[in-house]
């Protein structure tokens, strides 16, 4: 059910399920969208599935819905579909987001194209399988969203926080104009022992403090979600257009592995 942008304080009981490992599971979120701050852990001990669901990716997106609904597969009798939604930058270009929508929280058979929507939810990987290797699949699982009318121009429109482990050396580089960046690949824990694995790119110093990043360590992060096109060689004759999609970041912390405590 799609929420009106005007009732700010809203509570959303959803039942649903790990849709990898057929797991089902209560899931109660509080949360008010106008107040609240990526990355800021919620209060309390009380309710710790929240925790470990939300707690460690949290996604907010504000954009427009620009392709149709695509079925993608189905969990005890929950169907989910992809839709595409286009986040607008600071600047005048824009970024192509994928999103995993179930179809309990809208209609999937009705036309959204050009519909402004705001939704919370987590940046989720799989592999899929194509010839002889598997390639990474990312989309936004989407867990709340709304129609709104406008989007506010002094609204942050495209955040993601991440919580994870650094699982391959960071890859540290110059541009021909020297400007420096370095790719991690963060694996963020999900419930019933299932990870997700995230791309970043960091900049600049960013990159120089990251190129340091040992295997194994917690890294927190805050950026927003890119697109990036990109050409790749099929065969020695063909070349074929595809999108990356990634973790552009802005802020980041850093814990030696060896300074990690255990949890309680």
């Amino acid at each position: 059910m799609l929420k009106n942008r005007e009732k700010r304080r809203t509570i959303l009981t959803e039942y649903t399920h790990d849709e990898e490992n057929m797991d089902i599971y209560i899931l109660k979120v509080q949360k008010t969208r106008k107040n609240s701050k990526m990355g800021q852990r919620p209060l309390g001990r009380e309710n710790k599935m929240t925790d470990k669901v939300i707690e460690n990716n949290q996604v907010s997106i504000v954009g427009v819905i620009v392709g149709d609904f695509v079925y993608s597969h189905e969990v005890f009798g929950e169907g989910f579909y992809m839709v595409d939604i286009e986040v607008p930058r600071l600047s005048e270009s824009s970024d192509i987001i994928p999103l995993m929508v179930s179809e309990r929280l809208l209609d999937v058979n009705l036309d959204y194209k050009g519909q402004k929507v705001a939704l919370t939810g987590q940046f989720r990987s799989y592999n899929r399988h194509e010839e002889k290797k598997n390639r990474l699949v990312l989309s936004v699982f989407v867990r709340e969203i709304e129609y709104i009318d406008e989007i506010d121009e002094n609204e942050k429109t495209n955040q993601i926080f991440l919580d994870g482990y650094i699982c391959k050396p960071p890859i540290y580089r110059k541009t021909p104009l020297g400007r420096e960046i370095a790719d991690l690949l963060l694996a963020v824990n999900r419930p019933y022992g299932k990870s997700d694995y995230i791309p970043c790119i960091c900049w600049g110093r960013n990159a120089r403090f990251a190129s340091g990043f040992e295997v194994g360590s917690r890294a927190l992060i805050w950026g927003r979600i890119q697109s990036r096109e990109y050409m790749k060689r099929v065969n020695e004759d063909e070349l074929e257009r595809r999108v990356a999609y990634e973790v552009s970041v802005g802020k980041l912390e850093y814990e030696d592995a060896q300074a990690i405590p255990e949890e309680m």
